[in-house]
């Protein structure tokens, strides 16, 4: 009896220890459920955000990394490296500002904020104490910084920027070390170099084609040597396939197979992209199926040469008339005015309207060119009579083929009227002699040149 109520006991007691574990068990992932989902007041990123580093803190926050850092910290530690506001707001560069803050470029800001963080507690006595002991850490952005120190005069460095002050922020979960200047990476730097040198085309005047022969449609001089993918020296013209009142017939054309781009699949997705935009399914369709301008254009793009295609939405398509269209190559005519021979984006075309007052752009379509002007904030294509305006603009642009919307089909001024013009004559009577004679006897004795003139009968 005495043994069963001992067994009983202590069965009771082991099932109270089990149940106080799980208890506690519990508590602990409850707990680690509450860090992992919610960031602690003391924590390291409430303390940026109320921190004097509130320029880095805006950008956090238009960055959309709140939540990449909370999940962060609460996994590991991590260290900010942030830059005085004045880095941001006066030193910095107002264009690479501008770069960063564009809707189209926020994986570019992304990585440069995440450069500035590394995944582990890095504490101002573990910094490197000379320039020769160097240590290497990755970022969030999974590229790597270098820590430096200047042994004589204790200074601390990361990369080119110099440590202003080492531990500005200490939390459990963090620190802040406040520096001089922004650390750029290179990735960012060279995807801002790169849209930099497609904004370097802006408000630029269009330049006269090089000189050709043409009995030969050559260069009068040679080309110098350029690297492969440079756009051909041969203009555009004397390349084209030959085609009526369009060109003569060309020598072969620049770059003969040694094709570095790919053209026809270029060409594929600029009129996919005018299907999938709408509005635009007329161009599309003379493109394609009306004309073969579709291949035309994609053997020049793979030749190296750009192109700016001038695109009349489906309202503007629709009131060509049946006589414009039903003549022996007025498609191709009327396409081939559309298209200009150079990269143009609807800010550099506005650019250099606002600049120039009004430019002429080369067309295909010889020996015609389009003006443009700046009209109304935009940018206006043609005359008075039958001008477009540039209505979807950038509808497609991949440094090779920009293509603009316009709400008007374009012509050029017609010639009817100028030849019209040279051949009239103006109908003139001739006096008679008599006349002359009475006239010129008039005049003598008027001015009493000559005595013998004035028995003159008048």
């Amino acid at each position: 009896m005495a043994f069963m109520f001992f067994n009983s006991l202590l069965l009771l007691l082991l099932l109270q220890i089990s149940c106080s574990r799980f208890s506690l068990a519990l508590q602990e992932n409850s707990s680690a459920t509450v860090r992992s989902g919610q960031i602690n007041s003391n924590s390291v990123l409430v303390a940026l955000l109320d921190s004097h580093y509130t320029e880095l803190a805006e950008l956090v926050e238009k960055a959309l990394l709140l939540q990449t850092l909370e999940e962060t910290v609460g996994k590991h530690n991590i260290t900010i490296f942030a830059p005085k506001n004045e880095a941001l707001e006066r030193d910095l560069d107002p264009e690479f500002k501008r770069f960063l803050l564009e809707p189209g470029n926020l994986k570019s800001l992304q990585t440069l904020l995440l450069y500035h963080i590394v995944p582990a507690r890095i504490d101002h006595h573990s910094w490197p104490k000379s320039t020769s002991a160097l240590t290497h850490h990755f970022t969030l952005s999974n590229e790597r910084v270098e820590l430096s120190g200047d042994d004589s005069s204790g200074e601390k460095f990361i990369g080119s920027a110099k440590v202003i002050s080492p531990n500005a922020v200490d939390r459990p979960d963090g620190v802040i070390h406040g520096i001089e200047q922004l650390l750029i990476p290179r990735s960012v730097q060279q995807d801002f170099n790169n849209r930099r040198s497609l904004r370097s085309i802006s408000a630029v005047k269009p330049e006269g084609a090089p000189e050709v022969d043409p009995r030969t449609h050559r260069l009068k001089k040679p080309a110098p040597m350029v690297k492969p993918g440079t756009p051909p020296a041969l203009p555009i013209y004397d390349a084209m396939a030959p085609g009526p009142s369009l060109a003569p017939a060309p020598a072969p054309g620049p770059g003969g197979p040694h094709h570095h781009f790919n053209g026809m699949r270029q060409v594929k997705d600029f009129i996919q992209t005018l299907i999938q935009y709408g509005g635009y399914n007329e161009m599309a369709d003379i493109l394609v199926n009306l004309t073969s301008l579709a291949t035309e254009m994609g053997r020049l793009v793979s030749e190296g040469y750009v192109l700016t295609v001038l695109a009349p939405n489906d309202e503007a398509m629709a009131k060509l008339t049946t006589d414009q269209l039903s003549e022996p190559g007025a498609p191709e005519q009327i396409i081939y005015y559309h298209i200009i021979p150079e990269y143009q984006t609807e800010e550099s075309m506005y650019n250099a309207a606002r600049r120039f007052g009004k430019v002429s752009y080369d067309t295909l379509r010889l020996p015609h060119k389009v003006l443009a002007q700046e009209a109304d904030g935009s940018v206006r294509f043609g005359h008075s009579d039958g001008s477009a305006y540039l209505f979807d603009p950038d509808i497609y642009t991949d440094g090779r083929i920009s293509v603009q919307g316009i709400d008007g089909v374009l012509f050029p001024p017609e010639e009817k009227a100028k030849e019209e013009k040279k051949t009239i004559k103006v109908a003139t009577v001739k006096p008679r002699r008599g006349k002359l004679l009475e006239a010129a006897c008039r005049m003598l004795v008027a001015i009493g040149q000559d005595s013998r003139f004035t028995s003159c009968r008048l």
